[in-house]
């Protein structure tokens, strides 16, 4: 196999607070694997200031990925390497770039064979859910507004970002979106901002304003705490950057009401795939999220939506261009298709540019 990388800027529609940050672009690197035929299969990591990836740290990481994939005869047997741990360039990859080989590979292997992921991985049919989508911390009006929009468009699940200053502006921007879109399923995520005191004081009133469910209410680091408010909340917790990998999520099995899986902080499809064994019959229900990130980088949750009770799957949805397309979502539903490997493709605006990859190993 050959491997080529290409590094995008991925621009924002328009910049998204959340409770620690304000973000209005980030990059990502393609890593696209080749056989010898020529069939291409591809995969994307992005940049992370929260998880300290940045393009150079992503670039040299996916080189000695496609370095070590070249130990192998066929992606088949190099997919197969990988659901045992390997081969990411190194056993300290991080799991960003662990998921980028991951879903390269199943992209391959499923054109290869003719087959969607969604099959390789023991689907029947082409999943396809209805995915949240993101209100960032901005005034009540402006959030009515985009509400209101998201409701016309199809969308049944609207997730609000939460953790300003000042509480009393959550509830306000809470209220407004109620009011604005009152059938939507409405989340909350206030990115780990408050207190426990404050999170005892703030969830009944989120409650009564028909929040179904809240992602990490309190400050990652102390999973004992996220439990115990868990037992006494009047909604359900779901852990986030509580429950990064595998072991974050053994020690809050049964003791939180859901997690929010991302592929890029576990590690990818199989890793996933291990989390949802792991919590089956726990009391512990699955969430699929994402950073920001294109279709390609989304495809690989999509495939496994089927799986979950809350899917917040729209990354891409939050990009003014995004380059590939394929899962949907525009109409609030994320989808795959039949079509072999991942489902997604270039836009035709982006592939001269494709043509100028440097293969790396």
């Amino acid at each position: 196999m050959k491997a080529s990388l290409r590094t995008v800027r991925l621009e924002l529609a328009e910049p998204l607070r959340i409770s620690r940050s304000t973000m209005s672009a980030r990059d990502a690197v393609w890593l696209t694997v080749r056989d010898d035929d020529g069939v291409q299969g591809h995969g994307e990591a992005v940049t992370s200031v929260y998880y300290g990836l940045d393009t150079d740290t992503l670039g040299r990481l996916l080189t000695d990925a496609a370095a070590e994939l070249r130990r192998f005869p066929d992606p088949e047997s190099a997919l197969e390497a990988l659901r045992g741990g390997g081969p990411a360039g190194s056993p300290d990859a991080p799991p960003a770039v662990t998921a980028a080989v991951d879903a390269a590979l199943l992209d391959l292997v499923g054109k290869r064979a003719g087959t969607p992921v969604h099959r390789l991985l023991g689907a029947p049919g082409a999943p396809a859910a209805a995915t949240a989508r993101t209100i960032g911390i901005t005034p009540p009006a402006r959030a009515a507004a985009e509400a209101g929009r998201l409701a016309a468009s199809g969308f049944e699940v609207v997730k609000v970002k939460a953790g300003a200053p000042d509480p009393e502006s959550d509830i306000a921007r809470v209220r407004a979106v109620r009011e604005a879109a009152p059938r939507v399923r409405l989340l909350l995520d206030p990115n780990g901002a408050w207190t426990p005191a404050q999170a005892d004081a703030l969830l009944p009133r989120f409650a009564e304003l028909g929040v179904e469910a809240v992602e990490q209410p309190v400050a990652p680091g102390d999973p004992e705490t996220l439990a115990a408010l868990a037992e006494r909340s009047p909604l359900p917790i779901v852990a986030d950057e509580d429950a990064v990998g595998l072991e974050d999520v053994r020690r809050l099995a049964g003791r939180v009401h859901g997690v929010n899986v991302k592929l890029a902080k576990c590690g990818g499809v199989h890793a996933a795939l291990r989390i949802a064994e792991l919590i089956e019959g726990s009391g512990t229900e699955l969430m699929f999220g994402c950073l920001t990130a294109s279709s390609l980088g989304l495809a690989p949750a999509v495939h496994l939506v089927d799986r979950a009770r809350w899917v917040d799957l729209d990354g891409h949805l939050l990009l003014a261009d995004d380059p590939w397309t394929g899962i949907g979502g525009a109409d609030g539903v994320v989808r795959t298709t039949d079509a072999p490997g991942l489902g997604v493709r270039l836009r035709a605006a982006h592939e001269t540019e494709e043509a100028h990859r440097a293969d790396v190993a």
